[in-house]
C-alpha cells in the first residue's frame, strides 16, 4: 500500500464501524468536529477579529480597574492581557476551581446587559483581609458575609472606574447598578439560577491576576454572545470604522511640486570708473558680502589687492587711539521720590503661593506614588503656613475657609 486512503474507503472503515455498534457516538462526534470551523472554541459564533476587538475593550477597561484595586489593597496589582473564547458552562465547571465568588454587574445606561465576574474563594479573602487592614494572610476563615460585602465593595470601585474608561473609549454614558456578589458551587449550581444565558454558548474572558506575591491566579469575566457582539459594534463605531475599517487606506496624495529656484540677485551697481570686481572664492552663486556704499568686498588671493578695512585704511596702517571721554554728572540732582517710583510698577501681576509643607523623596518612592498615597510634610499639625510672592516668603498665615473656598489669613511678615 502507499500509505494514502481514498474517501470512498474512509467512508466504508466508518459504516463498518458503525453497523458494529463499536464507535459510533465517536464516528459521528469526529464528523461534526470535522464539519465545524476553526475549531471547538469559537463555534462559528465570534470572528478572530470580533474575539480581538472585544479583547481590546476588556483590557483597558481591566487596567483602569487594576489601578483602583491597587489603592484598595496598598498592593501591586497586575492584570494581563486578556484571552477571549466561546465556551460552555461544562467547560467552566471542569477547569476551575470550585467554590468560586460570582459577582454580577448589570448595565443599566449606555449598554444594555450582565457582566459576571469570576473570582477564586482564596482570591477574595486574601483581597479582603488587605482591605480590612491585614497582612493578606488571613485566610483560614470561612467566605462569609463580611468578605460578599467587602468584595462586593471592591468590585464596585473597580468597575466603576471600568465604566468611566468605557465611556471615555465608546463616546457615550455607562453605568452599572451596585454588583452582586455570592459563593457558587460549579459542581452542583443550576447555571441558570445564575443567569440565563450560561445555559448555552457564552463569552469567557480570562485574565491573569498577580496581587504582590499573595495572589497569582485566573480570574474571568463572562458576557453573553449578544453582549459581546453589542460591545464590539460599538466600539467599531466609536473608531470612526463598520465595515470600512477593514478596507485599506485611501493612497497618500501626490507630493506637492516643489518651488521654483528664486532667481539670483541682481549684482551690485558699479561706480563709474571703477573696475569690476574680481570673481569670488565662494560657492556657486553666493553673493559676495558688501563693505559699506553697496561695494562688494576684495578677495584675498594671489596677485589680489590686500583687502581694506574701515574707511579705507589697509591692514597694517597706524591707528589713532584715544581714551574715551565721558560726561560727568553732578550730585545736585534730585532722585525721583520712592512713591513715584512704586506707581510706576503697581499694575505688575505677581504670583501668590500658599505652602503647606514640603518633604524630600527617592526616585524610587516618587514611582511608588499612586491614589490614595499618603505624603508626610515636614509641617506640624497647625503650625503656620508659608505665603510665598514669585518664589520669596514674604508671610506667614493660617488657613481658613471662605464659603466654599479656602483662603488664609496673614498673622506675621516677614521682614
Amino acid at each position: 500500500m502507499d500509505g494514502a486512503l481514498s474517501q470512498d474507503e474512509i467512508n466504508a472503515l466508518l459504516s463498518g464501524m458503525a453497523a458494529d455498534g463499536d464507535s459510533g457516538p465517536d464516528a459521528s462526534s469526529s464528523g461534526d468536529a470535522a464539519s465545524s470551523p476553526a475549531g471547538s472554541d469559537s463555534g462559528g459564533e465570534l470572528t478572530d477579529f470580533e474575539k480581538d476587538a472585544i479583547g481590546e475593550v476588556a483590557n483597558i477597561s481591566m487596567g483602569t480597574s487594576a489601578t483602583t484595586l491597587y489603592s484598595l489593597v496598598n498592593r501591586k496589582v497586575n492584570i494581563t492581557t486578556p484571552t477571549v473564547t466561546e465556551t460552555t458552562w461544562e467547560e467552566i465547571t471542569s477547569n476551575y476551581e470550585k467554590p468560586c465568588v460570582f459577582i454580577q454587574i448589570h448595565y443599566k445606561v449606555g449598554l444594555d446587559g450582565t457582566n459576571i465576574l469570576v473570582l477564586r474563594e482564596n482570591d477574595v479573602k486574601v483581597i479582603t483581609d488587605l482591605m480590612m487592614g491585614g497582612d493578606g494572610t488571613n485566610t483560614d476563615d470561612e467566605l462569609g458575609e463580611l468578605h460578599l460585602s467587602a468584595i462586593s465593595e471592591a468590585m464596585n470601585q473597580m468597575m466603576g472606574s471600568s465604566a468611566t474608561s468605557l465611556s471615555s473609549m465608546l463616546g457615550r454614558m455607562i453605568d452599572i447598578s451596585p454588583p452582586e456578589s455570592s459563593l457558587i458551587d460549579l459542581s452542583s449550581e443550576d447555571p441558570g439560577n445564575i443567569a440565563e444565558f450560561l445555559r448555552g454558548r457564552f463569552v469567557r474572558i480570562a485574565f491573569r491576576m498577580q496581587i504582590g506575591d499573595l495572589v497569582d491566579s485566573t480570574i474571568m469575566q463572562l458576557y453573553p454572545l449578544d453582549f459581546a457582539k453589542e460591545l464590539y459594534h460599538h466600539f467599531i463605531d466609536s473608531q470612526g470604522g463598520g465595515e470600512e475599517a477593514s478596507e485599506p487606506a485611501a493612497a497618500p496624495p501626490p507630493p506637492a511640486p516643489e518651488p521654483a529656484a528664486a532667481p539670483p540677485p541682481p549684482a551690485p551697481p558699479q561706480d563709474m570708473g571703477m573696475q569690476q570686481a574680481p570673481p569670488q572664492m565662494g560657492y556657486p552663486g553666493q553673493a559676495p558680502p558688501q563693505m559699506g556704499y553697496g561695494q562688494p568686498m576684495p578677495q584675498m588671493g594671489y596677485g589680489q589687492p590686500m583687502p581694506q578695512m574701515g574707511y579705507g585704511q589697509p591692514m597694517g596702517a597706524p591707528v589713532n587711539v584715544q581714551q574715551a571721554q565721558f560726561t560727568a554728572f553732578s550730585n545736585d540732582i534730585n532722585p525721583m521720590q520712592p512713591q513715584e517710583n512704586i506707581e510706576l510698577i503697581k499694575d505688575v501681576p505677581l504670583e501668590v503661593t500658599v505652602e503647606l509643607g514640603r518633604t524630600h523623596k527617592s526616585i524610587n518612592d516618587i514611582l511608588d506614588f499612586s491614589p490614595g498615597t499618603i505624603i508626610e510634610l515636614d509641617k506640624i499639625a497647625g503650625e503656620p503656613v508659608d505665603v510665598l510672592v514669585n518664589g520669596k516668603n514674604v508671610a506667614k498665615g493660617e488657613v481658613v475657609v471662605i464659603d466654599e473656598s479656602f483662603g488664609v489669613r496673614v498673622t506675621d511678615i516677614i521682614k
